[in-house]
């Protein structure tokens, strides 16, 4: 049976972009994001005696609300030896007076109080280095106000993924699971996100990692001159501390969905709008080859979408043999070819899913999928446009 293409209509071309788009989406699937979905890596659990001492550095500003409840919770951590370093970045709230007040109450924490900005460093990048060097011990591990461990293993945890030589470990923090469109988009942006950071540190290329659940050892930080390549920009302060630091050989993975940190869902989508453009601001300071990886993925999705809606709408690209009407085969292949990569997503993102702890996301991944092909490209040039 031979098939008969027709190279003088547009279609024939639109189908020849649409399969290697389909490919690369492929590819991306099985080779790069399995590697999360089918990790076996767990955290080893330590003796009390082989736990070093950690410093947790937590930056707040008006956050006296969250700081009730997320500083009662990790003093609370089944952890033998940790202080809590807590930084009040010029808080106009009751901050300030809280942490005086569980200074005098409790010796585990650490505050430093920052009584003005400065111009010359943007976000929070300078509070974050005033707590890092004041912490007392090596190993930090950094989250931010608006999180809250998920058990009182969480530190074990994380402690758990360093081994001889590792000097950074990075992790997701998963958003709180509520009602809503606005949820669902924002933990499937979370999972998305780290599909890419969290599969490229697992195949030994790690460039990203998100301050809400990452850690690292003081002296790296100080070795790297902390955040001086990049101190004008307002993001950055855990992707790119760790695209500069981070390797192969001494990068660890933090996967516990049982002990791990909830954050705070955003008030609204303008919130998180601005929240997503602010972190592609740095895109330009990656290395190539993460940034080359991300431009294929991305590209790749938008067109594979593009070139199956053209495909449903210009004539055929070619016809089958005996005179079948176009639509009894034509349809089909391309339903084929749209499930192929749609049951590969639904392997690996349920993979990737329960690696993460994430729930009730798999129902609407055709949709959120789709969105995000036309959402991501429009934060990646909005974040260009803004950095």
């Amino acid at each position: 049976m031979s098939i008969t293409f027709f190279p003088d209509r547009l279609s024939f071309y639109v189908l020849i972009v649409f399969v290697a788009a389909l490919l690369v989406q492929l590819c991306v699937h099985w080779i790069r994001f399995s590697r999360l979905a089918f990790s076996k890596r767990r955290p080893h659990a330590k003796l009390d005696s082989d736990l070093e001492p950690v410093s947790v550095v937590v930056c707040a500003r008006d956050a006296y609300e969250r700081l009730t409840e997320l500083l009662p919770a990790l003093l609370s951590q089944d952890y033998p030896d940790f202080e809590v370093v807590v930084v009040n970045d010029c808080s106009d709230d009751e901050t300030g007076t809280y942490l005086e007040d569980l200074d005098r109450k409790e010796s585990r924490i650490k505050p430093v109080q920052l009584r003005q900005h400065l111009n010359f460093f943007n976000g929070k990048k300078f509070p974050l280095s005033m707590g890092i060097k004041s912490a007392s011990h090596d190993l930090l591990v950094l989250t931010d106000a608006d999180c809250l461990p998920t058990s009182n293993q969480w530190l074990r945890s994380v402690v758990g993924c360093y081994g001889e030589g590792t000097e950074v470990v990075v992790g997701y923090a998963p958003y709180v699971r509520s009602k809503g469109l606005l949820n669902l988009l924002v933990r499937f942006n979370a999972v998305q996100q780290a599909m890419m950071y969290l599969s490229a540190a697992l195949a030994g290329r790690p460039y990203a990692g998100v301050g809400k659940d990452l850690s690292y050892r003081q002296r790296l930080f100080f070795r790297q001159k902390g955040f001086t390549s990049h101190y004008t920009m307002e993001a950055g302060d855990d992707d790119l501390f760790v695209s500069q630091a981070a390797t192969r050989r001494n990068t660890g993975v933090h996967l516990d969905p049982d002990n791990t940190v909830q954050c705070a869902m955003p008030s609204t989508f303008g919130v998180w709008w601005r929240q997503q453009v602010m972190r592609y601001t740095t895109l330009a300071l990656h290395r190539r080859g993460p940034k080359a990886f991300a431009i294929l993925h991305y590209a790749s999705q938008l067109v594979f979408y593009g070139c199956l809606i053209a495909l449903c709408i210009l004539p055929p690209a070619f016809a089958m043999p005996f005179e079948i009407p176009y639509p009894a085969y034509y349809f089909p292949v391309l339903a084929f070819l749209f499930l192929l990569r749609y049951v590969t997503q639904l392997i690996v993102y349920r993979g990737a899913s329960r690696r993460l702890g994430e729930r009730g996301l798999l129902p609407g991944l055709i949709l959120w999928d789709f969105l995000f092909a036309i959402l991501t490209p429009l934060l990646r040039l909005s974040g260009r446009m803004k950095g």
